[in-house]
């Protein structure tokens, strides 16, 4: 699993920095992350990523896919250890940012994705 785990770690650490940066939840970026970078299916893509971010939100969530046989622990405990580190990164520079840079920023990412799932779907 080399490559990756570095790339499931990459991923988790960015979307924890976006996280805590503009507050965006991990999984609106985990779950195409996975499905267009990672090739997942949709189901398995929600799956991991509610077991990802399971305590305690998504335990019920995250089980019924794991009963379904669409979790993939090991994806999910790899990328929570990026997005754990990459939250307090991000958390850092958002702080000391103004108000409507944040908002801008919040703003931005939310209209890029929205478009790419509206035109890539």
């Amino acid at each position: 699993m080399g490559i990756e785990l570095v790339l499931y770690l990459l991923l988790g650490l960015a979307v924890g920095t976006l996280s805590g940066l503009i507050g965006i939840g991990g999984g609106v970026l985990i779950t195409p992350a996975l499905v267009y970078w990672f090739g997942f299916s949709q189901h398995h893509a929600q799956g991991t990523t509610l077991a990802l971010l399971v305590p305690p939100i998504g335990l019920l969530g995250a089980w019924t896919y794991f009963q379904k046989g669409y979790v993939d622990l090991k994806v999910a405990a790899i990328i929570c250890v990026g997005f754990l580190f990459g939250a307090l990164i991000g958390a850092t520079f958002s702080v000391d940012l103004p108000e409507q840079l944040l908002r801008r920023v919040f703003g931005a990412a939310m209209i890029a994705l929205g478009l790419h799932m509206i035109f890539h779907a």
